[in-house]
This record gives C-alpha cells, sequence and structure tokens, in this order.
C-alpha cells in the first residue's frame, strides 16, 4: 500500500500519545466549515459533511464545535473564508506529493508549504506534474481483530468495494468515490467498527524507499508538512518496508 496508507497508520499509533487536541480541532472544523458551505449544513444530503462529522467525532471532537463549525459554513454564524488550494511537490528520492491546504490567505499558505519543502529537502511541481499520478478513492481501515479476511472480502466486493489490502494489523479496503458510502453502510450494518474512513487520493504505482536516510528524511517532511496550520492532508506515492517505517518513525 501506498504512503499515504502508511503514514496515516503511523499518526493513528501517534495520536494516542499527541497533545495538540486543539490543532486537531482546528483542522476538523475548517473542513466542516467548507463542507457545510459548498453543500449545505444537512449533512444526510451531504456526504462530504457527513464524513467530516464523522471523522470529528472520531477525535472526540465536542458537538458544539461540530455546530458553530456547521453554522459558520451555512452563514449563520460570522466566519472566515477558507479557499481550497492543493499544491503538488516532490520529495526526498523522487517522491510525489498532494498538498491540500484550506486556508484564508493564499500567500501565507504559499510561502509556508515552499519553505517548509525546501527546509526538509523537497520541492514545488508544476500543476499536472504529481496530480496525474493520483486518483480519488474510498480509502476505509479495517482492524484484523475485528473482522475475517475471507468474510470481510466477501462484504465488502458486494457492497462496491473494489479491491482490500492486507497489512500487518489492518485490512485497507479500497472503493471508487460512488460505492464509498455503500461499503461503509455495509460494515456498519454488520457492526464491524473502522479505524478511519475518508475520500483519499491514491497512487497508481509507487516508489519504493529502501534507503534508511531517505526513509527518515521521508517522514520528517511529511511530519513538518502537516504541522503547517493550513494543511488539511497530505498524500504521497512512497512505499517502505513496515519495519523500516517503525525504525525510521522513532528517530
Amino acid at each position: 500500500m501506498s504512503g499515504h496508507s502508511k503514514w496515516a497508520t503511523i499518526k493513528h499509533k501517534k495520536a494516542a500519545l499527541d497533545a495538540k487536541r486543539g490543532k486537531i480541532f482546528s483542522r476538523m472544523s475548517k473542513e466542516i466549515t467548507i463542507a457545510a458551505k459548498l453543500g449545505g449544513g444537512d449533512p444526510d444530503m451531504n456526504p462530504r459533511l457527513r464524513n467530516a462529522i464523522q471523522a470529528a467525532k472520531a477525535v472526540n471532537m465536542p458537538s458544539d464545535n461540530i455546530e458553530r463549525a456547521i453554522k459558520k459554513g451555512t452563514g449563520e454564524l460570522p466566519g472566515v473564508s477558507y479557499e481550497e488550494i492543493t499544491y503538488e511537490a516532490y520529495g526526498p528520492a523522487g517522491v510525489g506529493l498532494l498538498i491540500r491546504v484550506l486556508t484564508d490567505n493564499r500567500n501565507r499558505a504559499a510561502s509556508e508549504v515552499r519553505a517548509t519543502l525546501e527546509r526538509k529537502g523537497g520541492s514545488l511541481a508544476g500543476t499536472g506534474a504529481v496530480s496525474w499520478q493520483f486518483s480519488k478513492k474510498g480509502l476505509i481501515v479495517v482492524e484484523k481483530q475485528h473482522a475475517n479476511e475471507d468474510d470481510l472480502l466477501l462484504l465488502v466486493s458486494d457492497a462496491g468495494a473494489e479491491d482490500m489490502k492486507v497489512t500487518e494489523d489492518t485490512f485497507e479496503i479500497i472503493t471508487p468515490v460512488d460505492s464509498f458510502e455503500a461499503v461503509k453502510k455495509a460494515l456498519e450494518d454488520h457492526k464491524i467498527p473502522t479505524r478511519s474512513a475518508e475520500l483519499a487520493m491514491l497512487p497508481a504505482s509507487t516508489v519504493k524507499i529502501t534507503d534508511e536516510k531517505d526513509a527518515a528524511a521521508m517522514l520528517k517532511l511529511l511530519e513538518a508538512i502537516e504541522d503547517l496550520d493550513d494543511v488539511q492532508d497530505v498524500y504521497s506515492n512512497f512505499d517502505m518496508d513496515e519495519e523500516l517505517m517503525r525504525r525510521v518513525s522513532a528517530i
């Protein structure tokens, strides 16, 4: 599986020790606000808003915060106007990156992304240089302890999933965008909990990293970019062995 999924697993494990709740809630709030602005404040009629609310609840964001974010998006409360921008970039070993930001200041966001890339061994790329390698897909992660592999594969395939990959401790279910909700519902109906469920930009092919120095640089670059206030998501096409990732993520 691509670096996006493996990096998400590391972030999930770190989250239990991460005290930066304010930053997490701010990121969730912005996503909810722009989802409500673009598609309305009713989650039953707005899949993007519904997914954003579910993600916010998964990190225990208070319901009052969620409601305020929705009302800012619909205009019921005053709020900041956010612009959604995706930057394309290269990281160590020629890895491709898509960096999605929600910002109220395009110039600041571009400057911070560029400076962070340059400081951490990456560089901005031209429009289309990287994005052609990625497609929007549903990505649902289920921990192995919650499901039998064969039964799960049959269930999600019947619901419209296109692939399921097995990692050390999870099943990664990949769906077309238009089957994402149906696969999620099938899991919910069978009481199978998910670690995460999102629409993500997944690569058609990956860049294998085997050098420990490149691997460490890649993870440090990802962490630095994701620490930027305007950054919502980072997608990449790197791949590395899980043992190497565990080793360098502790550096």
